[in-house]
C-alpha cells in the first residue's frame, strides 16, 4: 500500500485495482493514452491554444499523499486557458505532477510508446522556484504557503497540440476531460528530478515509501479519434 488512502500505486492499491471501488475504470474514454503519431488527425479547425499566466496567484504547495500540488486563486479570468478545442476560458485551479523512479518513465501520455521523466537534460532554472520548494512538503498531508509561482515556466515554447475526449488519471476517473497535450516536452534535469523523488506516500511518522512511479498506464483507446492542431 502507499499510504492510508483507498487507492494508490502501489502492488495491491495500484491502478490496475481501481476498478473495483471506480468500475468507471473500465469505460470508454478513460485517460492517459498512448498518443500514435502518426493516426492522429489533423484539424484545421482547432484554435491556437492561448494561455495567460502573467497575472497568476499560486498559494500554496502540498503533498496530498499521491503527489505534489501547487493550488492557484481561481477567481477571477486573469489566468485561464482558452483556444484551442475549448469552448471558453478555462480558469488555471491547481496543477500536479507525475514522475518515475528512473529517467526513462514517469509521463502519463506517451507518444509513440515512448514515456518520458518530463525530458531529462539541461536544468531548468525557472523550475528551480518549484523544486528547492519540495522540502517543504516531503511528507503527506504536508503544506506550505507558496506564493508568485508563475507556471507559464512548465511550458515549452510551441503551442502545437494533440487533443481528445478522456477522463481524470486519478479516481474517481470522471470521464469529463478534453485533453490538450503539447507535442514539446519541456526539459529538466535529473538533479531536479530527484528532488521530486524525495518526497514520500506517507506520514513523517510512518514506514516512509519514497513517493515515485505515480503515473496510470496507458489505456485502450476504444474507437477515440485523437487530433492534432498541426501537419505532420
Amino acid at each position: 500500500m502507499t499510504g492510508h488512502h483507498c487507492w494508490g500505486y502501489g502492488q495491491d492499491d495500484g491502478p490496475s485495482n481501481w476498478h473495483k471501488l471506480y468500475p468507471i475504470a473500465q469505460g470508454d474514454r478513460q485517460s492517459p493514452i498512448n498518443i500514435i503519431s502518426s493516426q492522429a488527425v489533423y484539424s484545421p479547425s482547432l484554435q491556437p491554444l492561448e494561455l495567460f499566466y502573467e497575472a497568476c496567484m499560486s498559494l500554496s504547495i502540498t503533498n496530498n499523499g499521491h503527489s505534489v500540488q501547487v493550488d492557484f486563486n481561481d477567481s477571477d479570468d486573469r489566468t485561464v486557458v482558452t483556444g484551442g478545442p475549448l469552448e471558453g476560458p478555462y480558469r488555471l485551479k491547481q496543477l500536479h505532477f507525475h514522475w518515475g523512479k528512473k529517467h526513462d518513465v514517469g509521463s502519463e501520455h506517451t507518444v509513440d510508446g515512448k514515456s518520458f521523466p518530463s525530458e531529462t537534460g539541461d536544468e531548468h532554472p525557472s523550475m528551480n522556484r518549484l523544486t528547492d520548494a519540495l522540502y517543504m512538503v516531503r511528507f503527506k498531508d504536508t503544506k506550505a504557503q507558496f506564493s508568485c509561482f508563475n507556471p507559464k515556466c512548465l511550458l515549452p515554447t510551441s503551442r502545437h497540440y494533440w487533443t481528445y475526449p478522456g477522463s481524470l488519471t486519478t479516481p474517481p476517473l470522471s470521464e469529463s476531460v478534453t485533453w490538450i497535450v503539447l507535442r514539446e516536452p519541456i526539459r529538466i534535469s535529473e538533479r531536479q528530478m530527484e528532488k521530486f523523488r524525495s518526497l514520500h506516500f506517507t506520514s513523517e511518522d510512518d514506514e516512509r515509501i519514497h513517493m515515485v512511479n505515480n503515473f496510470r498506464p496507458p489505456q485502450p483507446l476504444k474507437g477515440r479519434v485523437v487530433k492534432a492542431s498541426f501537419q505532420a
